[in-house]
């Protein structure tokens, strides 16, 4: 299926090549896996526009779900297929954005990787983790932008979004809201019957999060899911910042 689809976007492109290179003309890189056990080395993200060509599929009954979990130093990803009430394992890893020195140029990979992983494997949906609240607001900050940017990524190619928190994400798919990252690892490994190294817990807490919306999926409501900023900004009002109004000087 991945392969046709890649031939058919190749004819469509005949700069298809080109497309799939980094603004140096190197081919960019994450460590990944592939669902069938090969290790994948090779990730390659396109930097194009968002006028780009979305394929139909031809099993409409078919769904794939891209997870992500935020991350300004790793970004965790995950794609599951969706098939009836069955799911499993397209592909997992991570994306080091570390070796990027300034922040801006983090966010900038963040969105040509994800635009990289919606154009390779077209997702039919993106579930993210929110981040969550702590005391470094600094911290906060830069990784709500990384969020922000997955899902400008996710919205520049009219895919619809959906948000989670992390303590639903693990209540989802281990029954314990406050599970750790281990045990979440090792309940997404069982459920995917995934056989390779223990490793990559920001990628296995993004396939979590796409294990989440599948499970959450037949019960959403408009709220949480958008496909489109307006669309997102109407869900979420709380999202908007409101204007302070100024204090009166005391007469």
């Amino acid at each position: 299926m991945k392969l046709k689809r890649k031939q058919e976007f190749k004819k469509l492109n005949p700069n298809y090549a080109a497309l799939f290179r980094g603004s140096d003309g190197s081919a960019m890189h994450a460590a990944s896996h592939i669902a069938g056990g090969r290790l994948r080395t090779d990730f390659i993200s396109a930097e194009i526009g968002v006028s780009c060509v979305r394929m139909k599929k031809e099993n409409t009954r078919e769904q794939i779900i891209l997870g992500i979990d935020p991350g300004t130093n790793i970004m965790g990803y995950g794609l599951i297929v969706v098939r009836g009430n069955a799911y499993e394992l397209l592909q997992y890893g991570v994306i080091h954005l570390k070796k990027y020195g300034s922040h801006e140029l983090k966010l900038k990979k963040i969105f040509e990787r994800i635009t990289g992983l919606i154009t390779e494997f077209l997702p039919d949906h993106v579930a993210l983790e929110a981040p969550f609240f702590g005391e470094n607001v600094q911290s906060m900050l830069k990784l709500g932008r990384a969020q922000g940017v997955a899902m400008a990524a996710a919205l520049a190619r009219d895919i619809p979004i959906s948000e989670y928190s992390p303590k639903k994400v693990k209540m989802s798919v281990t029954g314990n809201g406050n599970a750790s990252k281990e045990q979440v690892a090792a309940l997404v490994r069982m459920l995917l019957h995934i056989t390779e190294e223990k490793g990559l817990l920001d990628a296995t807490d993004a396939l979590a999060v796409a294990i989440c919306h599948h499970f959450h999926s037949g019960r959403l409501q408009t709220r949480g899911t958008a496909s489109g900023w307006k669309s997102f900004l109407e869900s979420n009002p709380s999202r908007l910042a409101q204007p302070t109004r100024p204090k009166k000087e005391p007469e």
